[in-house]
């Protein structure tokens, strides 16, 4: 056996060496984290704030941009963003706390509690509410909604707007994300506790967690540092108004980044609910053929580099969000924007993966491709989810086009492998016998395999 016999003096100079070098490292995270932020906010622009949480400890917590350009504020750490479609983990977890009383099942139908919602011959479960797998079409997606969204309209109101319209679908057999279906299950909450959406989450969740700064939103109500909301067209205006009574109780909730870190601890520690309760939210639900749908109830379920996230981001006018959960590396992010024009989604992504020591590659070009290969790229290419893409070459810059979207430029890594230039995304070149004949898209926990077509497309 061998015996280390270290003596005071060693151990001294070991833990000094030790602390330098987790101070250096934390320093390096910072300018990173820093760099990510300015990059996107600046300094006299609408702005964000930022709060990243590993271990249980706070290690980084900045603003950046302005809160109020005609006051010319500054953005704090302090100021209340609307939080929009984040909104939807409340509604979520309101629902749980009332299975957990025995109020409702996940199971119920909906027409349980909305006697008269026409659905078309098929049985709406809570369930497929919670999944977006109820085939509800989404009200925002309407072009009548348009006309109306500044009117104060009652829940009953609301249903009419989109209660009538043809299913997307029959439930259960797709996924499509509905703030409709997220809607009903705030009339839901509202007819089984006998208060309103915005009375039960203050009382029954904002209050109990000390959320002092988490609002149902309201135009008209003072609200202690509320960042001003702006949209962006030719150059930044103030946000449409937007009555709150319609995004409701599936985008309506204000709030600050250290109460949605206050949230987040109340989700981990299982305060609201039981763990087994808070598990089906992030179970990632099958459609009826078994396919994954990548949601939960109020979470989407995805990944950065091969670690699993837990994560929602939201949108609406003048505001943007993003929220990640690390749980194997207990890493919390989240971003608030105070314009719906700059959202903090692909920033966000990014600074977990920091943290994490998995960097996302920069979208530049890491090499120069050989002419008579890079040409041998250029192509039509068949993906087994139905979608085509089209690999071009101009002026020695490639590009990615899949058919409806627009075009994109990917850099190369290696001879195989480019990425998209939001670098969140790569694509995967399959060369078989010295011959390309196929390409592997990868957008996180998205994969799709392409085939290259004998012919160019017409």
């Amino acid at each position: 056996m061998i015996h280390f016999n270290f003596s005071r003096k060693a151990w001294a100079w070991f833990s000094f060496l030790f602390l330098i070098s987790t101070l250096s490292n934390a320093q390096d995270i910072t300018s990173e984290l820093d760099a990510l932020m300015g990059k996107q906010f600046k300094e006299h622009e609408p702005g964000a704030v930022a709060l990243v949480v590993k271990n249980g400890t706070p290690i980084y917590r900045k603003a950046f941009g302005m809160a109020d350009l005609e006051h010319t504020i500054q953005m704090t750490p302090e100021h209340v963003f609307g939080i929009g479609s984040m909104t939807k983990q409340f509604t979520a977890v309101a629902i749980l706390m009332l299975v957990e009383q025995g109020s409702i099942a996940l199971e119920d139908s909906i027409a349980k509690f909305i006697t008269d919602y026409p659905t078309k011959g098929h049985t709406i479960t809570i369930h497929h509410l919670l999944t977006h797998t109820s085939g509800v079409k989404s009200y925002t997606e309407m072009e009548k909604w348009r006309k109306i969204w500044r009117n104060d309209l009652t829940t009953q109101e609301m249903i009419e707007v989109f209660k009538d319209e043809p299913m997307d679908f029959a439930p259960g057999e797709a996924w499509h994300y509905s703030n409709s279906g997220y809607f009903l299950l705030g009339v839901i909450i509202e007819k089984v506790a006998g208060m309103s959406y915005g009375e039960f989450v203050e009382k029954k969740i904002f209050e109990p967690l000390a959320m002092k700064n988490t609002y149902y939103g309201s135009r008209s109500r003072i609200i202690p540092n509320r960042a001003m909301g702006y949209q962006r067209g030719r150059e930044y205006r103030n946000a449409e108004y937007l009555s709150h009574t319609q995004p409701f109780s599936a985008g309506a909730i204000m709030s600050t980044v250290d109460d949605l870190w206050k949230w987040q601890v109340a989700i981990q520690n299982n305060i609201l609910v039981k763990s087994e309760t808070i598990a089906k939210a992030f179970t990632n639900h099958p459609l009826k053929d078994g396919k994954p749908t990548y949601y939960g109830y109020g979470w989407m379920l995805d990944e950065v580099n091969g670690s699993l996230t837990r994560e929602h981001s939201g949108g609406i006018f003048g505001y943007s969000s993003n929220a990640i959960h690390l749980p194997k590396e207990d890493v919390y992010v989240v971003v608030l924007s105070n314009c719906n024009c700059n959202s903090p989604v692909e920033v966000s992504i990014r600074m977990a993966a920091v943290v994490i020591g998995k960097p996302f590659p920069e979208p530049t070009a890491k090499i120069k491709l050989d002419e008579k290969y890079a040409k041998s790229l250029v192509g039509v290419y068949n993906f087994d989810d139905g979608s085509v893409r089209e690999i071009t070459l101009e002026d020695g810059q490639f590009y990615s086009q899949r058919t409806g979207s627009s075009k994109l430029k990917i850099f190369p890594q290696d001879k195989r492998l480019f990425v998209f230039e939001t670098g969140l995304t790569n694509l995967q070149f399959v060369v078989e016998r010295g011959k390309v004949t196929g390409t592997v898209f990868k957008n996180r926990i998205i994969e799709a395999r392409g085939k290259r077509a004998k012919s160019p497309k017409p």
